[in-house]
């Protein structure tokens, strides 16, 4: 039989101190951390924001990286983000494009990718090397990181789409190349 240890240290009343002391630490510990991390930045407005349809200038595609004409609508874009610890901010942009009939993008590509969500009319997108595919309203469509693509309207419909891209150390998209006639099709 052992003998039962005198020690204070060692006895069930010191254990069970530690045992409720050591969650309320840690939980301690856990809301500091949040509050610190979530708490609003004092330079930075933390209401929510709405921007209106027509609150921002709509912006003419530019020729450069364009063909035909194209109007781009600027939605929402990288600004400060609270849930950013490093306190980059958010790098997402978003705009919603519309192309006339027979108006298309350069080819591209993308550092961290492209999602673009069609919401009227009939459009096209390519990808180097791939067939032309026709895109329509509801239609989601990905290109990964570093892909060269295009997309734009069909000949004869107008297209408009969401699109929504990351920027890669300031960058979001590199240009390149015009796609031909030959290549639209």
């Amino acid at each position: 039989m052992s003998k039962r240890s005198t020690n204070p240290k060692l006895t069930t009343a010191w254990w069970s101190s530690v045992r409720c002391i050591g969650p309320l630490f840690a939980f301690f510990v856990f809301f500091v951390a949040n509050r610190i991390l979530l708490a609003p930045d004092p330079n930075h407005d933390s209401n929510m924001e709405i921007k209106r349809p027509g609150s921002q200038p709509s912006s003419k595609g530019p020729a450069d990286w364009f063909t035909g004409t194209v109007r781009i609508d600027p939605l929402f874009q990288p600004g400060p983000c609270r849930a950013v610890a490093s306190g980059e901010g958010g790098r997402a942009a978003g705009n919603s494009v519309t192309f006339e009939p027979g108006a298309r993008t350069a080819w591209h590509t993308h550092p961290l990718g492209q999602t673009l969500i069609v919401t009227s009319g009939c459009g096209r997108a390519q990808r180097w090397g791939g067939p032309i595919e026709e895109i329509r309203p509801g239609d989601v469509v990905w290109f990964p990181p570093g892909e060269k693509h295009w997309h734009g309207a069909a000949p004869t419909t107008a297209m408009t789409h969401l699109a929504i891209q990351e920027q890669l150390e300031g960058k979001a998209v590199d240009w390149l190349e015009k796609v031909t006639d030959e290549q639209y099709g």
